[in-house]
This record gives structure tokens, C-alpha cells and sequence, in this order.
């Protein structure tokens, strides 16, 4: 154990020397997803600002005085549109879709025909596009009045058309609604704990060899396993400090989010922090001996990086499975790392519980997977020495 303790300090200082890889892992890991966030709540906040102007953009609203007299009633205010809106539109530079009145449109309706309201919109223009559904609401009810009107005139009530009355009621909860729009933050917290694990994995194994200090190292009279052992602690300590600290960073980033919608629906605390982390620190542990283990076998630094990209795609890419996946949470993706670990991530942001039968079978899968690639690098550092 006391060969083991001085290997972990020794490899600590290590990681913690190299400042500016340790400042670029920072940023890019922990950073990344508050980013995000805020990012998002920003866009939400210039949807609702847009819904809270109550603006109509008209394109030749003089040929329908009863269509502007129906969208004042509704407290909203008619903008004439500018002559070339479409443009503006194609190059996103206007955010509001416009509605287009033909000419002769009260005399089409005086006559008992249906005029065409036309709404302009792009779907590259997100803020655009956002906003044709408010001004779709507003044509139907201008319809829906119009036709109650015409029905009354002629004695017929309005009921008669609309002979059930429909009731929606969701059963999803503010958390579950809320991971709809947060459901990138567990990616970037994996990416967090993986990239944290990677370079200090790469350092202490391949850096070393290229170095030439793993073979000296090796040939002391320490046991390997412990050696194996303080490498890997260290390891895994780094990666488990990127991913506290990643968790906690959505802490204070909620104070910054600019959308009241987000602000309501998104609550993070120090009990989902507390979950986050409860889940990361057993994939850490593996990754970074899954890590060691590939890294050892290479000669320098660039093979190990080129060797180990095939373990990034896969972590990267298994988180998208429950995108692909339309059938819900499937009993095997708690026995696929990474996905079980997103998958965990997601229900604390759903604020559905956690219970220890879900958390043992990805917790046992990682102890398996550290124990293997801890292994494979004591069987390889034995070579090492041997040669």
C-alpha cells in the first residue's frame, strides 16, 4: 500500500503539472455543457420575447378590416410587412412569418367563398418558423368566429359542428418535460469524464514509454500490482474530479439562464448532482483502466491517441441509441456502459427514482471492466520488465 500511495502522488503532480492540458480539459469538459445550456436558454428566451411583442406581420391588411379588427380584439398588433419579406426570410433576417391578404378578401367572404390566407415562413428560419404556428392559431380562430357568425344568422347554433368537446391532459411531470429540452447534458457529461480520463490514461502509460521512464520504473522492486494500482487510482481520480466537477457546474449556471420556461421547468440541485456523480465514478474507474490497458501496448504518444479513438467513438456513439430507440428504456442498455450511465442520467433529470437494482448492473459491468483492463496492464507491464 505505502508503494502504491507514493506511485498516486507521484502520477497526481503529474497530471496536475501539465497546466495547460489540465486547463484545456477544463474547459472544453466541464464548461461545454453549462455553455449549452445557457446557450438554449437563450433561443427559448427569444421565442418567448417574440410571443410576448403580440405582433402580426400583414401583407396587405387594408383588403381584410374584419381580419385586423379580429387581431386587435385579441391584443395583438398589426405590422404592415416590408416589400421584400421574403428575401429578408430566405436570409434570416427577419424572425416574424407573414401573412399574406389577397385582394377582394371581404368581398370573397360577403359572397359565402373561401379566400386563401397565405402565411410566408422558411423552415431554415427557426425564429420564423416558431412564429407560424401563433399566426395559424389566429386564422383559425378568425374562422371558427366567422363561421359561429354565419351559422347564427341563419338560426343554427354553433354546437352543432363541434358536437364533442376534446380534453388533453398530459401525464408527463415539469422534470420530464424539462429533460426533453436538456437531454444533451448527460452526452457532455460523459464526454467530460472520458476526455478526463484520456490524457492522463495516455501520460502515465505510452507518455512514459516514449519518455523512457516506464522501463526504469518498472525494474524498481515495487510489486507491479502496485504500480498498476497507483496509476490507475490516479487516473481514475483525475477523471472522477472532471466529472464533480462538471456535474456541479450546472450549479451556478442556472442563474444565468435567460428563458423563464427553462428557468421553471429545468431543477438541478444538489441531490441530482449527488446522482450524477454516484453514476459517473464507476465508469470512470473503467474507462481509465480500459484506457491504460490500450495505451500500454503502444510505443508513443500519437499511436496510443490513434488507438484509443475506437474506445472514444464507441462511448460517443452509444448515447445515441435512445434516439434511434423509439421503444423507451430497454433492460439490456443497463448492461452497456455508457448508455446505462446515460440512460441513469436521463431518469434523475425525469425525476423518476433510482433504485440500487437499476444502479448494481452498471456499477457490476464497470467492476468487471476495471478489473480486466487493470489486468491486462499489470500482464503487460510484467513484459515490459521481462524484456
Amino acid at each position: 500500500m505505502k508503494a502504491a500511495w507514493a506511485v498516486y502522488c507521484k502520477e497526481i503532480v503529474d497530471a496536475l503539472r501539465d497546466r495547460r492540458t489540465l486547463a484545456v480539459v477544463l474547459v472544453s469538459s466541464v464548461l461545454l455543457g453549462p455553455l449549452v445550456l445557457v446557450a438554449l436558454s437563450g433561443l427559448l428566451a427569444q421565442f418567448e420575447l417574440q410571443a410576448e411583442k403580440r405582433v402580426v406581420v400583414v401583407s396587405g391588411i387594408e383588403h381584410a378590416p374584419s381580419l385586423k379588427n379580429y387581431f386587435e380584439r385579441q391584443t395583438y398588433t398589426v405590422q404592415a410587412a416590408p416589400k421584400d419579406h421574403e428575401d429578408l426570410l430566405r436570409r434570416s433576417k427577419f424572425g416574424d412569418p407573414v401573412l399574406v391578404v389577397p385582394e377582394g378578401f371581404e368581398a370573397a367572404l360577403l359572397h359565402g367563398d373561401r379566400p386563401v390566407l397565405e402565411i410566408v415562413s422558411d423552415s431554415g428560419n427557426r425564429q420564423a418558423e416558431a412564429g407560424a404556428g401563433r399566426v395559424r392559431r389566429l386564422v383559425d380562430g378568425f374562422a371558427r368566429e366567422r363561421g359561429a357568425l354565419a351559422l347564427a344568422m341563419r338560426g343554427v347554433a354553433a354546437e352543432v359542428l363541434e358536437p364533442v368537446d376534446l380534453a388533453e391532459r398530459d401525464l408527463a411531470s415539469q422534470q420530464s418535460r424539462a429533460s426533453q429540452l436538456t437531454s444533451m447534458l448527460p452526452f457532455f457529461v460523459l464526454m467530460a469524464v472520458l476526455y478526463g480520463a484520456l490524457n492522463a490514461a495516455l501520460d502515465t502509460t505510452a507518455g512514459e514509454r516514449e519518455r523512457g521512464s516506464l522501463e526504469p520504473l518498472v525494474m524498481t522492486p515495487a510489486p507491479r500490482a502496485a504500480l498498476v494500482a497507483g496509476k490507475w487510482a490516479a487516473v481514475a481520480s483525475v477523471s472522477t474530479l472532471i466529472a464533480v466537477l462538471s456535474c456541479l457546474s450546472f450549479l451556478p449556471s442556472q442563474w444565468l439562464l435567460r428563458s423563464d420556461t427553462l428557468q421553471a421547468l429545468f431543477q438541478f440541485g444538489w441531490v441530482e448532482a449527488g446522482l450524477f456523480i454516484a453514476v459517473l465514478v464507476p465508469l470512470a474507474c473503467a474507462l481509465s483502466a480500459l484506457l491504460m490497458a490500450l495505451a500500454i501496448r503502444c510505443r508513443t504518444f500519437k499511436e496510443a491517441q490513434a488507438a484509443s479513438s475506437v474506445l472514444l467513438l464507441a462511448v460517443s456513439m452509444l448515447p445515441l441509441v435512445t434516439i434511434f430507440n423509439q421503444d423507451g428504456e430497454a433492460p439490456w442498455h443497463l448492461w452497456v456502459p455508457a448508455l446505462a450511465q446515460h440512460t441513469l442520467m436521463t431518469r434523475v433529470l425525469k425525476g423518476e427514482p433510482l433504485p440500487f437494482e437499476l444502479m448494481a448492473i452498471p456499477l457490476g459491468v464497470c467492476a468487471v471492466l476495471s478489473v480486466v483492463g487493470v489486468v491486462a496492464v499489470a500482464r503487460s507491464l510484467r513484459a515490459a520488465a521481462v524484456r
